[in-house]
């Protein structure tokens, strides 16, 4: 039976070591290492930017197309608001348009007879300068309130929400039927460039620096590996003994904005020994690792397990806090030392 568990767990182990992209080496030696100490902190996911979309005119809400939390690009419309005013005043316009075509017209028949006539020498030169005088002056009249109309369009046509940038709508403080002012907020977009908000106790506060990077918890992002991101932005100003800085990670977008996640940061830097999780065996409660002796044999060795100390380079990394010293050898559990 205890062959059979032998041969099963080599079998399980030589499996594991086929799926893994690398080989893992059989052997790590022991070097002292900078070990940063980490403070964890609450961080709050925001966006670097929320934009108001706002009504460019006062009227009535007569079409919203969004909710809040939905995703919208830049230049979608998202609303629509109407001034009834407005269009009775483009009515009359169109009237007062097409009786000025009809004054156009009579203006150049009467200029036509007065050409005809004055060939003739019925008329005066004078009632023939009246009526060019008249045709210009209900061409000019067309021209004007022709104009006004595609101003009154375009005023109407500003009725069109655009959202500002492509995002996730944060709030709508407006419904249907709502009743605007020029200016005022339609929807709160958040931009996509989504940050981390952190605030640092002031103690820790002279630990901080541009570029550091962060370690977000694993439990709050529902992954086993740790994540990492880097401050960007530290704020100087000290409020309710805080100090507040900017971080980014990958994968934010998918977080609730205002969401609170576990981060840990830097709060001092020291010395110590990491080895990766992967040498060290657990035997009946106490950490055991294989250390390769001088003359080239297998001895284990009783070690005490420290805090996780993960980094992008080693994940699972672990520091020891006796046993092991810098130059040691260790070796994969099981594999025989050359």
């Amino acid at each position: 039976m205890r062959v059979f568990r032998l041969t099963a767990w080599l079998v399980v182990c030589a499996w594991a070591t086929m799926a893994q992209a690398q080989p893992t080496p059989e052997s790590f030696t022991i070097s002292a290492v900078p070990i940063t100490d980490q403070k964890a902190v609450f961080a709050t996911v925001e966006s670097a930017h929320v934009v108001p979309a706002r009504a460019r005119i006062g009227g009535t809400v007569t079409t919203l197309t969004v909710q809040d939390g939905d995703i919208v690009t830049a230049g979608e419309v998202i609303a629509i608001v109407a001034d009834p005013t407005l269009v009775h005043q483009l009515h009359a316009l169109d009237a007062e348009i097409s009786g000025l075509k009809a004054q156009l017209a009579q203006s150049d028949i009467d200029l036509a007879r007065a050409q005809s006539l004055i060939k003739n020498g019925a008329i005066s030169r004078a009632s023939l300068d009246q009526a060019k005088t008249a045709v210009n002056v209900a061409a000019s009249g067309l021209m004007a309130k022709t104009a006004a109309r595609e101003a009154l369009n375009q005023q109407i046509g500003e009725g069109t929400v655009l959202a500002p940038v492509s995002g996730r709508v944060l709030l709508t403080p407006v419904t249907q039927g709502s009743v605007l002012m020029s200016g005022d907020t339609v929807a709160s977009i958040a931009a996509q460039d989504y940050v981390l908000r952190l605030d640092v106790p002031e103690y820790h506060a002279n630990f901080l620096h541009l570029g550091d990077p962060v370690r977000l918890d694993p439990a709050d992002r529902q992954a086993s590996p740790a994540t990492f991101g880097k401050i960007t932005l530290i704020y100087p100003q000290i409020q309710n003994g805080k100090v507040e800085a900017d971080a980014t990670a990958a994968g934010l977008g998918t977080y609730f904005v205002g969401q609170r996640i576990q981060v840990w940061v830097n709060a001092g830097v020291r010395d110590g020994i990491v080895i990766p999780a992967r040498y060290i065996e657990t035997r009946f409660g106490l950490d055991y690792v294989d250390l390769r002796t001088g003359d080239g044999s297998r001895v284990a060795v009783p070690v005490q397990r420290g805090a996780p100390q993960p980094t992008p380079a080693m994940p699972d990394g672990i520091e020891i806090l006796s046993g092991l010293h810098p130059g040691d050898v260790v070796l994969l559990p099981g594999v025989t030392s050359p």
